[in-house]
């Protein structure tokens, strides 16, 4: 399997892609791929119950950068061409980090080169995706970030 090599550019997510800003996707650079299409899985694998799948993207032509603020729809074709899963919230799409208060938690950038587009429909679930997936991986790489929100302080009376 080849190595991709994925550049988040942050280690600890900025607002603006969490629950706490505007909960918009973040853009990043893969570099390595040799595939003619990529997949995208987001994990939390602190997660109070268990690994928490916050996205799920896929048939993505082979490119350098993802863009950042992607639609939470189903198809995109614009800013880049893509199918768009089902995450562990019931939504499709991207969603950010959200932690309970006072935690922190990492959160996996796993990217996949595929050989071929995934024959997936839009809002399929993360176990769809392993299995359409198999047979299709060429290439891997992943990274990670981070994400914590503060205690709430409570005033005293």
């Amino acid at each position: 399997m080849e190595p991709l090599n994925v550049i988040l550019g942050f280690g600890i997510f900025p607002p603006e892609h969490t629950c706490d800003g505007a909960d918009t996707s973040p853009g990043f650079r893969i570099l390595g791929a040799r595939t003619p299409y990529l997949a995208v899985v987001m994990e939390d694998p602190d997660a109070f119950r268990g690994t928490l799948t916050h996205w799920l993207i896929w048939n993505i032509p082979a490119a350098e950068t993802i863009p950042a603020g992607l639609p939470a729809e189903g198809i995109l074709s614009e800013p880049v061409g893509a199918v768009q899963g089902t995450n562990d919230f019931g939504t499709i799409g991207y969603r950010g980090p959200c932690p309970l208060r006072g935690e922190s938690h990492r959160y996996l950038f796993r990217v996949y080169g595929l050989a071929e587009p995934l024959d997936l429909p839009p809002g399929a679930d993360r176990v769809d995706l392993g299995r359409a997936m198999t047979d299709a991986i060429r290439a891997y790489g992943e990274a990670v970030a981070a994400y914590g929100r503060a205690a709430e302080i409570r005033p005293r009376c």
